[in-house]
């Protein structure tokens, strides 16, 4: 347990019903003993005397949330066509809403009270359903089913399933949240980072100004980096809408951070040609995020990346050359005309193997925890701690209710749109299940959500699936429901991490969240259709995300005979090994903390390899820091990490909005 926990009760409130926050320090160790034991001691250190006495979900959180989440929504969605990704919008969105309240607050002369911490804590959840949770299934699986069809599918069809699909993975983070964040106190590395930088905005004491100070430091370090790295993205856009900005374009020739530094000839294991990612990233965000991650978790992707790059992939492509023009044979890799090829186009199906079985292991360990949080087991006495956690805690009522509304529509909608069968809607409701937990786990070890590659998990079960094989529709949709799902169940759990971690209302944070996809669904369905008007226009992005999603159908739609056989021994290790890992953690405990991380191994096969080492860099900076000064790095370094990712994230989605802002125009 923390030893720089301050009881709640210890400080009086403050007027307002704003507590003494100077007087607080977050508890980012998390706690330790039994489920009870972490539970009582959440409730009685960090809730009471916060979370019951704070205004949290009021009218102006709401609103604020999702009117800054719509237009984020947007940027997401130009994100991921431009460049095949989306970001996180939690710390942008706290940071944005403290400094526009702030000065709707000065120019009214102060009549309006300031907002509480945990009031910005539910504007964060609902900025962030509405700028992350809906829009994952619209740039990849809606685009590819356009590069297919050459058609746009009409409004009512796009508008109902991205709102039932981010709806679906709200409602399932809801026993995942006690089993996580609560009793495995796994990081969620961006949710800490978001309530690091509230704590921070907030700070009065004199130590929480220093960590404040560090913060906005590596905050304006961060910040600078990610407009030095992404800033060419708005010289292009300009130049796209024939607008060029020659000032613009003469500053950003000389003065420029690259997306990647390529690692020295000698690094390079292949005598000809080059391997996507073998090389270093100058991303600080991905550095601060591994800061928070651990060396454990880090140091597995980083050894596993390695194995890729250097110890699987040259061999796998030398039986492809030796094997060229053998009838039947399918190669592992395809290579470019100039010997150039992305090893993780192959590696993510024995990575995906691997987090999928290692979820559902840990699930199978830890049965009788999880089942604590579906209440299935009653009990005729309980604290009174226990009895008040359950009225803030998301109640299991709660998924029941939200759940069989939520499957009818998600299924009446696969059926009248896609001619999805009721059967197969409903396995892709069930499988939801499956890569939610993936996710979550995922995301909460190394703060990275592979939407990706779990819709490639969904992909490969329903191209042999009866009724679905050979139709791209199903096989796009059915990925798209369950990706779309899994990414909102983390987003929430990302967000709850952070109210746990600062005291807040689960239960009012949940009702934020779902508030929150009501906005950005009416924001991402019209910015879809203004964006890509047409498939000329959307092949204009050469959206690399969208290609992938695209080329996976086009590639099981024939039969999963057409995956190489490489990858399919690799599902199979991937599965052993998952199962492997945890349970050897299980039998052998004391060797727990030298075992690989299952979800970081997984991980390391589905990123590139510069990912992963910015992952290991920083992780390594805060060992070697603990080292060195062991109480100066355990206050100073989360805060460092926090306004790393902060500032890099913060700046480069202020320069998504503008290139948005720009392209719009460019369309009228």
């Amino acid at each position: 347990m923390s030893q720089n926990l301050v009881n709640a009760n210890e400080s009086a409130p403050a007027p307002d019903g704003q507590a003494a926050d100077h007087a607080y320090d977050l508890p980012l160790r998390g706690f330790q003993g039994t489920p009870e034991e972490i539970d009582r001691q959440w409730f009685e250190r960090v809730y009471t005397g916060r979370g019951d006495r704070m205004k949290q979900l009021t009218v102006r959180a709401v609103l604020m949330g999702g009117v800054l989440g719509m237009f984020m929504s947007a940027s997401n969605l130009y994100t991921t066509l431009k460049l095949g990704w989306a970001f996180g919008v939690a710390i942008t969105a706290c940071v944005i809403s403290f400094v526009l309240w702030n000065a709707l607050r000065a120019l009214s002369g102060g009549r309006l009270s300031q907002m509480t911490i945990l009031e910005n804590n539910c504007m964060q959840s609902t900025a962030s359903a509405a700028g992350y949770s809906t829009g994952s299934t619209i740039g990849t699986a809606f685009g590819a089913l356009l590069l297919i069809e050459g058609m746009h599918r009409p409004w009512y069809v796009v508008a109902p399933f991205v709102f039932f699909t981010a709806a679906l993975g709200v409602f399932l983070a809801i026993p995942m949240k006690r089993q996580m964040i609560n009793h495995e106190q796994l990081k969620f590395p961006s949710g800490i980072a978001a309530a690091e930088t509230l704590r921070s905005l907030y700070s009065k004491g004199r130590e929480a100004l220093r960590k404040a100070y560090a913060l906005l430091v590596a905050l304006g370090c961060g910040g600078v980096v990610g407009l030095l790295r992404s800033y060419g993205t708005l010289v292009e856009q300009f130049r796209s809408a024939g607008r060029p900005q020659l000032w613009l374009e003469k500053l950003h020739g000389w003065l420029f951070i690259p997306e990647a530094l390529a690692l020295p000839a000698w690094l390079n294991p292949l005598a000809r040609g080059q391997m996507t990612g073998l090389a270093f990233e100058p991303s600080v965000l991905l550095i601060g995020a591994g800061m928070i991650t651990g060396l454990r978790v880090s140091l597995s992707m980083f050894i596993g990346s390695i194995i890729l790059y250097y110890f699987v992939a040259p061999p796998l492509l030398a039986m492809d050359a030796a094997q060229a023009g053998v009838p039947g044979y399918v190669p592992s890799f395809t290579v470019a005309a100039d010997g150039s090829f992305n090893p993780t186009r192959w590696a993510l199906w024995g990575g995906t193997s691997i987090m999928v079985f290692s979820s559902l292991a840990s699930v199978a360990l830890q049965w009788r925890t999880l089942a604590r949080a579906f209440a299935v087991f009653k009990r005729e006495e309980r604290a009174a701690h226990s009895t008040a956690l359950d009225a803030i805690e998301v109640p299991f009522s709660w998924l029941v209710a939200g759940l069989i509304p939520i499957t009818i529509g998600l299924v009446v909608v696969q059926y009248l749109a896609f001619q999805i069968a009721v059967w197969l809607g409903l396995i892709a409701v069930a499988l939801s299940f499956v890569v939610s937990l993936v996710c979550c786990r995922a995301t909460g070890e190394t703060d990275t959500t592979p939407i990706g590659a779990m819709g490639k998990v969904t992909q490969l079960l329903y191209a042999v699936l009866p009724g679905a094989r050979g139709v791209a529709s199903i096989n796009l949709m059915a990925a798209g429901a369950t990706s779309s799902a899994g990414g909102a169940a983390a987003d929430l759990l990302t967000d709850l991490k952070s109210g746990y971690i600062l005291g807040a209302n689960p239960r009012r944070q949940f009702i934020a969240q779902f508030i929150g996809i009501f906005f950005g669904t009416l924001a991402i369905v019209p910015a879809w259709y203004a964006m890509v008007p047409t498939k000329e226009a959307l092949e204009a992005f050469n959206p690399p995300a969208t290609n992938m999603w695209k080329a996976v159908a086009d590639l099981l739609t024939q039969g999963v005979h057409m995956l190489p056989p490489t990858a399919i021994w690799a599902i199979v290790i991937g599965a052993l090994l998952g199962v492997a890992l945890p349970l050897a953690a299980r039998l052998f405990p004391k060797a727990a903390p030298w075992l690989p991380s299952a979800m970081g191994l997984g991980l390391s096969w589905v990123m590139v390899f510069q990912n992963t080492l910015s992952f290991a860099i920083g992780a390594i900076l805060v060992t070697i820091w603990s080292r060195i000064n062991k109480r100066n790095a355990e206050v100073y370094s989360v805060p460092t990490a926090s306004g790393l990712i902060a500032g890099e994230s913060l700046v480069a989605a202020l320069i998504a909005i503008a290139a948005t802002v720009v392209g719009l125009f460019a369309l009228r």
